[in-house]
């Protein structure tokens, strides 16, 4: 009888251990964040010429700047696809950054990076991704937030993407997939758009259309989870043709 009684408690003194030791972890875990962003912030400089970085981006590439309003529907499928907390967070979303905080422990590269972050790596890391590049990128998506509207962040992470098929920038990818201006991007044509930003050769429509349309399912039912569609429409959609121009 006593041991039936005694092995409850045993138990629940295990669970409570664990959660302690959990709760430490974690605790260090954002204790060493904070001391790295915080020296990171003193050395990383300003972000006031990520505009003209990705101006140059787009001259070296043959690319032309956004004109007008970035596109409604690319916009609502970008963020749901990549960053669905965009215009909520302040460059770095809470949860991604627990993610990169332990990624930065271990070494390993969690995801959980922000539409900021991913500008930031593009612009002032070429990419890269060293323990000192992901540190880096947290504090300039920082900055980038505070320097630049959720407008301009967005035009410039558009303008500075590869599409894929040597188009750098939105306005070459919608004139050489599809032979339109920006603003008149279909739904089909702005989530298959949207799904090139993960691997745009291996997503290229000219090339591999079952992997582009299954990319563009992937955004589709993204758009349906955070409600900016309903499965109904997500489903015309993806009956639309993309009415590529020739490749």
């Amino acid at each position: 009888m006593g041991t039936s009684v005694a092995a409850p408690a045993r138990e629940s003194a295990r669970r409570h251990r664990v959660l302690r030791r959990t709760g430490r972890v974690l605790a260090a875990v954002v204790l060493t964040f904070a001391v790295l962003l915080g020296i990171a912030w003193v050395v990383t400089p300003g972000v006031g010429d990520a505009q003209q970085l990705v101006s140059a981006e787009l001259a070296a590439n043959g690319g032309t700047p956004l004109q007008g309003n970035v596109p409604d529907n690319l916009a609502q499928a970008l963020i749901a696809t990549e960053d669905s907390r965009f215009e909520h967070h302040i460059g770095i979303d809470p949860v991604g950054a627990v993610r990169a905080g332990w990624g930065l422990l271990t070494g390993k590269n969690l995801g959980g990076s922000t539409l900021d972050q991913q500008l930031a790596k593009n612009l002032y890391a070429g990419g890269e991704q060293s323990f000192g590049d992901r540190v880096q990128s947290v504090v300039l998506a920082l900055k980038l937030d505070a320097s630049w509207s959720k407008d301009q962040l967005l035009r410039m992470y558009l303008d500075d993407g590869y599409y894929g098929h040597g188009f750098y920038g939105l306005t070459a990818a919608t004139h050489g997939y599809f032979g339109v201006e920006p603003d008149d991007l279909s739904w089909a044509q702005a989530t298959l758009l949207a799904g090139l930003f993960q691997a745009p050769t291996a997503y290229d429509p000219f090339l591999h259309p079952d992997l582009a349309k299954n990319r563009q399912q992937h955004v589709l039912n993204r758009l349906v989870a955070v409600g900016d569609l309903a499965r109904d429409q997500a489903d015309e959609i993806a009956t639309q043709s993309w009415d590529l121009v020739a490749g």
